[in-house]
């Protein structure tokens, strides 16, 4: 999606860190339990399978990196948020944050780490292999802006701006579900039909919901942040979802298709759930409340 140019980025929510290191190593699968689930189910929230990256999965164990935290003077305006990576995800939070206020009673914001390298969380050390995930301990989506190349150079997609968009909105998503309780009951079992499969697919479905309102939401200033999303952009966030659906990882590591070591579910899964947000809302998103074969 693109920004309008004029509106405001507020960068007051989001921390911005550079160059750490340490510790033991986050669990991806958007909810970054660690030690939730064997290295095959490393992933991050739209469903990567880290299992190919295993090699990359760098840690300090000693903890010997320093980290810094640095502002986001460069992020200002929606013009800011076309060109830059960062500022585009500081953008998308704004909108994400006010979306989903309106939505959800007793709302309360997440906490949100743009980082690089690796960073600490109470969820273990993230990096760009562990990919983007929330950690529910601390309430905060965490995601390295490099991981988008990632997802062009090992996983096939084109990871445009409303592809990066959606990374995030999947992850906000998952907070959602921690606010009405789905996250608390999806358990750690594996499987096409299992809660984690689950949760995923509504975390899908809560992005398509932002999305398609996404254009009505306004800066503090009352200037809309986003212009209506097109046809090629949604397209673009499919991609992103098809590529990272559990059956397309599998095949790509050159695995067969095991439906019993699903954790996200299939890329036409992926596709659809989120585009049953997109047509009806955040409502429609009742992953836990149907039978295994409407999945």
């Amino acid at each position: 999606m693109t920004f309008n140019d004029n509106a405001q980025i507020d960068t007051s929510g989001v921390q911005r860190r550079r160059g750490g290191a340490g510790g033991k190593v986050a669990v991806g699968g958007g909810i970054g339990i660690v030690g939730m689930i064997v290295l095959f189910a490393l992933s991050n929230i739209l469903g990567v399978n880290l299992t190919p990256l295993a090699n990359s999965i760098t840690t300090d164990p000693v903890g010997t990196g320093q980290e810094q935290a640095t502002g986001m003077d460069q992020c200002a305006s929606g013009a800011d948020a076309n060109r830059d990576d960062d500022c585009r995800l500081a953008g998308a939070s704004n909108s994400l944050d006010r979306y989903w206020a309106e939505q959800v009673g007793g709302y309360r914001s997440p906490g949100f780490v743009i980082y690089d390298g690796v960073t600490s969380s109470p969820c273990g050390t993230a990096s760009n292999a562990t990919g983007p995930f929330y950690c529910p301990s601390d309430e905060t989506v965490y995601i390295d802006p490099t991981f988008f190349a990632t997802l062009r150079t090992d996983f096939g997609a084109s990871a445009g701006s409303l592809a990066q968009m959606y990374v995030l909105a999947h992850e906000w998503g998952h907070h959602i579900s921690k606010l009405i309780g789905s996250l608390q009951s999806a358990g750690n079992a594996s499987g096409a039909s299992s809660g984690s499969v689950r949760l995923e697919l509504q975390a899908d479905c809560f992005a398509g919901a932002w999305v398609k309102d996404a254009s009505t939401i306004p800066d503090k200033n009352g200037v809309l942040l986003l212009k209506p999303v097109t046809k090629a952009q949604i397209a673009d966030a499919l991609d992103a979802a098809a590529a990272v659906g559990d059956d397309n990882i599998m095949k790509r590591s050159g695995r067969g298709v095991n439906p019993d070591a699903f954790t996200h579910g299939t890329s036409e899964q992926r596709q659809r759930w989120f585009m049953t947000g997109y047509e009806k809302g955040p409502n429609s998103c009742g992953t836990f409340d149907v039978a295994a074969n409407q999945l």
